[in-house]
């Protein structure tokens, strides 16, 4: 097959690619004077987070409100009404680039954002339940304009559910059913999402300014330091002779960058600049190129440290440490990742591709003589997380470290500039996360407020038990029982709601809805609380990889030159295992380590039937095994592969027996 000659994507382009399918990234250009005010006030923003969360004692409201108060102010600034702003940059009504409206949405933010947290404690107790006038307007003030800087950097789709939350609170009485329920008044809504900390400085704007934002700087540094580059060597190293090698070194380098990375978006424009054209050098066609890297990508999503922040999250909801969290999802991620690597392996021995040369791959020693100083910061921040610190001291440390290796390290020396220019881009990076946080925060108070969790799970469970009904009546399926067929009609509604929820909102704004959403179906069902917070989150990180809404396959797409819609369906159909795992997980819970019942027995026979059914639904997608498969033994594989998955030796032996024949056919098949 000859080699792919596409010239590789400039930096240029490949910025511009991130923009157009990253919209936490549309910056708009403003001029000098404004862009020296802006990267002032974005240091600063990060300079104020490291001592608040290391060293200073800042009450837990007014942390919140200067923390939003920057957000806020700061999307007004650096995003436009339109995601490309075509209006002329030197008419009189705009500043130095920017529209002088924008510039009064930033104040007003800033003063909404600050005013309640500037109250005295005793005057704010006073008056929660009965807000002044100024309140009112005030909140109704902050309201607007955080669904207003989330449409701008995130996109319309948060928004409009937060418009829809709030509109079933003050429509309540008028809902159909059992969402039907007394409905509140505006100065009700204000005074609950406004007033309390049950709305906009709720949780989840509580968990950006105390963790996200140090672990988001924290990755920034760890990059500009050479880490980043480190991951994508070894990688390299590891796996790049092998057959189709470049397919799996992006899935190494891309499992790496996600203990540092928080966004699969920005994962795929970093790694895949190298990986996607070396795939298309060997071989691989530019569809499967672009699904690799995405499929990979989104995977740091849900690798530790980080979760892509939903971390975090679950450490406050489910107030647990966090290494139980990390513990939690190392395997689904491992199993995530052994998934793809099957499919490539299998794609790469189909197609006979070869791996890199050895001319084409770093050096060991050269890797690590130039890069070994980079990884201490990463060594400090997981030694500090597993002894059990808190995640934001572990953060602080680990961007302390970052700096005196910056300083210190003569391969990538940070200057000043630098640390200037990483400390504005890590605080830039938190801008539409943040905002996303605060309207989420607006969804998860009318949730509180109306109690919609509950009445959508009852209409969920009930749904589910009425098909388990059915469906347990029939002959064939009658050997489940009722309760059996309500727990896995009820997980593949909430899956299909979670990924459709999911579609182009950021992993942490959509964990948080679903969990306020979806979780309490599952609670209903006795599913453990760390199981179903699991469940729910990798069902939302898998939006990003199912068409129609799948940003990462359509940004990997936009590098390999391939089909969109084709990428993005190649790219589900690698990810494959991030939607069965879930359900591994749920029936046996021993995956996850730290849920209740777990003993190692558990765990390994659970381990090795998902590895055997992930790898037999590879076989069966793939159409490969020692040799191609004809299309019947492909579905026996595929059907074989659910025998795996279920828990119990007895299914896996029966598995093992089902696929002998098929390992028969394709051993003669080779020899011949």
């Amino acid at each position: 097959m000859p080699a792919d000659t596409t010239p590789e994507l400039t930096p240029e382009q490949l910025a511009e690619i991130e923009r157009k399918f990253d919209p936490e990234t549309a910056f708009r250009p403003t001029g000098k004077l404004l862009a020296i005010v802006i990267s002032a006030v974005l240091v600063s923003m990060s300079v104020y987070h490291f001592y608040a969360s290391g060293f200073g004692l800042v009450r837990e409201l007014v942390h919140r409100g200067i923390h939003l108060s920057f957000v806020l102010g700061l999307v007004f600034l650096l995003f436009g009404v339109r995601k490309n702003d075509m209006l002329p940059p030197k008419a009189w009504y705009r500043f130095d680039g920017v529209p002088l409206i924008d510039i009064v949405f930033a104040v007003l933010a800033v003063g909404a954002a600050m005013y309640l947290p500037l109250l005295p404690a005793s005057a704010l107790a006073q008056r929660v339940g009965n807000p002044s006038p100024t309140d009112i307007f005030m909140g109704s003030a902050l309201l607007l304009l955080t669904l207003e800087a989330t449409r701008r950097s995130v996109g319309p789709t948060l928004p409009i559910i937060g418009l829809i939350f709030i509109g079933f609170a003050y429509f309540g009485p008028w809902m159909p059913g059992a969402l039907k329920h007394g409905g509140s008044s505006w100065l009700g809504i204000i005074n609950h999402l406004y007033m309390t900390n049950q709305g906009i400085y709720g949780i989840a704007i509580g968990v950006m300014a105390q963790y996200v934002f140090l672990f988001i700087l924290f990755g920034v540094l760890a990059t500009r330091i050479g880490l980043g580059q480190l991951f994508i060597d070894m990688a390299m190293v590891i796996a790049g002779r092998y057959s189709g090698g470049p397919a799996k070194v992006a899935i190494f380098s891309s499992a790496f960058m996600g203990t540092i990375s928080g966004s699969s978006i920005a994962n795929t424009v970093t790694t895949g600049a190298l990986t996607i054209p070396a795939m298309k050098r060997v071989g691989y066609p530019a569809h499967f190129a672009g699904a690799v890297e995405a499929t990979a990508s989104t995977g740091g999503q849900i690798t530790p440290p980080i979760l892509g922040a939903a971390a975090f999250i679950m450490v406050e909801y489910l107030e647990i440490p966090l290494r139980d969290v990390l513990a939690a999802a190392l395997f689904p991620a491992l199993l995530h990742y052994f998934g793809i690597f099957i499919m490539v392996h299998l794609e790469a021995k189909k197609l006979g591709l070869r791996g890199l040369r050895a001319e084409e791959l770093p050096k060991l020693g050269v890797v690590l003589k130039d890069h070994w100083l980079s990884l201490i910061p990463l060594v400090i921040l997981v030694y500090l997380i597993l002894t059990g610190k808190t995640p934001d001291y572990a953060a602080v440390y680990g961007i302390i470290a970052c700096v005196v290796v910056g300083f210190l390290n003569p391969t990538h020396r940070l200057s000043i500039k630098d640390l200037w220019d990483s400390l504005a881009s890590g605080a830039k990076n938190t801008l539409a996360v943040g905002a996303a946080a605060a309207t989420v925060g607006v969804v998860v108070g009318v949730v509180t407020l109306t109690g919609v969790g509950f009445r959508l799970g009852y209409v969920v469970v009930q749904t589910a038990t009425d098909i388990g009904t059915f469906l347990s009546a029939l002959p064939i399926l009658g050997y489940f029982t009722v309760a059996q067929w309500a727990l896995f009609t009820s997980l593949i509604l909430i899956a299909v709601a979670c990924i459709i929820m999911g579609a182009g909102i950021p992993t942490t704004a959509t964990y948080i809805i679903l969990v306020a959403v979806a979780a309490p179906a599952l609670a209903v069902l006795d599913v453990q609380p760390i199981v179903a917070h699991f469940f729910v989150f990798y069902y939302g990180v898998l939006a990003d990889i199912t068409p129609p809404v799948a940003l990462a396959a359509y940004a990997a797409a936009g590098i390999a030159g391939s089909n969109p819609f084709k990428t993005g369906n190649t790219a589900f159909r690698l990810g494959i295992a991030k939607a069965l795992v879930p359900f591994v997980f749920v029936y046996s819970p021993a995956l996850l380590l730290v849920a209740d019942g777990f003993t190692w027995w558990l765990f390994t026979t659970t381990l090795i039937g998902a590895m055997l059914g992930i790898a037999s639904l590879g076989v069966a997608f793939s159409g490969y095994l020692l040799a191609p498969l004809k299309a019947w033994e492909r579905w026996w594989v595929a059907l074989v592969s659910f025998l795996f998955i279920a828990p119990g030796l007895t299914t896996m032996a029966i598995g093992l027996m089902a696929m002998a024949p098929i390992a028969i056919l394709q051993f003669n098949r080779q020899r011949a």
